[in-house]
């Protein structure tokens, strides 16, 4: 069985590029062809994307960037080129991975050729436009429009339990929905990448305790809720956010007098070694549909900090590799955090339950998994 996998989204630093690159290293057999490949991926960017035999990046036809995000590019794909490609595929089923152009065509083309299609809900959009503009008439819109679009896949992907509530919501029929096996690459990040000599490289003491964030600096990360949190918490500790966006600048300027540091995108070991190298893990989102990165900070050895809203819980052993804390919780997330910094012993407990925890979860058996919808999305078709 072939599958053919449409994305808007491979060379952004972002979890489900990440998830994608994971996914496509599982699934790719060297040295075969493009079009004899278990997963081939389809992307049209201008962006740096890894290189391997089972990845196509079309040259867009047009591209900007994105309105309200300038990080990232909005890429409209040749169309053409697209069609030609899948053509020559000819996949079983075809997965469509993002609702942008890319996907939005691939969509189009794999119905009119008669393929049973595949959609995930990685990204809670609504929940995005909502927290980016708080517009309710834009947010209503929004939602109208992806549940245009995901009522017409064959299956329903959601990344986590407690997103099928909200695909439900969304109009999509229970019966078509199903849970993707969480997984991630080990070999990336593991707590072997521990480095503690890295921090001087920032201007950071090795011996200073690190809490990290890593992701998009956004809003709709629930990032200002954060900056309360550091600051009622006053801990003898660094902040360290890794990533980009557009509240980065707010943020920093929030953040003023207190000890943290804006590292920006990181990637590859040095990323592997700034999660393993820090302490403790805050990601207070309440809009990921799953938190890659939080599997990420767990299998290097991290206890991680989460919302009991959205997907992010579902990864997470409340008290054993982490603690789940109420939303809207200032206080709450201030007093855990300095508890759990306080407690050395408790933190490394936590942290090594955290890195066997995530060692169960390896991409092999999400790749399995994968495979498993869309071959039953085949048979139902």
């Amino acid at each position: 069985m072939r599958v053919m996998l449409f994305t808007d989204t491979l060379g952004d630093v972002n979890g489900v590029s990440r998830f994608i690159d994971n996914m496509s290293r599982a699934a790719v057999i060297p040295e075969q062809p493009f079009n004899t490949q278990r997963l081939a991926v389809v992307t049209s960017t201008r962006f740096e994307i890894p290189r391997r035999a089972n990845i196509l990046n079309l040259t867009p036809a047009y591209s900007m960037p994105m309105p309200a995000y300038p990080q990232l590019q909005l890429a409209v794909p040749p169309i053409g080129a697209m069609r030609r490609a899948l053509e020559d595929v000819r996949p079983d089923v075809v997965h469509v991975s993002t609702p942008g152009p890319v996907g939005l065509v691939g969509l189009a083309l794999a119905r009119r050729a008669g393929i049973p299609v595949v959609g995930v809900y990685h990204t809670d959009f609504p929940a995005y436009i909502d927290h980016l503009f708080e517009n309710d008439s834009l947010t209503g819109l929004t939602s109208f429009l992806m549940s245009a679009v995901y009522r017409r896949f064959a299956r329903v992907v959601t990344r986590s339990d407690g997103y099928a509530e909200r695909l439900i919501q969304l109009g999509i029929n229970p019966e078509r929905l199903t849970t993707l096996t969480p997984g991630l690459d080990g070999e990336r990040f593991h707590p072997r990448f521990r480095d503690l000599a890295i921090w001087p490289s920032h201007g950071l003491s090795a011996g200073t305790l690190k809490v990290l964030y890593v992701g998009r600096v956004s809003v709709e990360k629930n990032l200002p809720f954060l900056v309360d949190v550091w600051r009622r918490a006053g801990v003898r500790a660094s902040l360290v956010v890794v990533g980009d966006g557009p509240y980065r600048a707010a943020m920093e300027r929030e953040l003023l007098g207190t000890d943290s540091i804006f590292l920006g995108f990181r990637h590859g070991t040095e990323l592997s070694t700034l999660y393993a190298s820090s302490d403790v893990f805050v990601f207070p989102s309440t809009t990921d549909t799953l938190g890659q990165v939080v599997l990420e900070a767990q299998a290097s050895g991290l206890p991680v900090l989460v919302s009991d809203r959205g997907g992010p819980r579902n990864v997470v052993r409340e008290g054993e590799t982490g603690l789940v804390i109420p939303t809207a919780d200032a206080s709450a997330w201030a007093h855990h955090l300095r508890a759990l910094l306080d407690d050395a012993p408790r933190r490394s407990a936590m942290g090594e339950a955290a890195a066997r925890w995530a060692a169960t979860m390896p991409i092999e058996a999400c790749w399995d998994n994968f495979l498993r919808i869309h071959r039953e999305a085949t048979i139902s078709h």
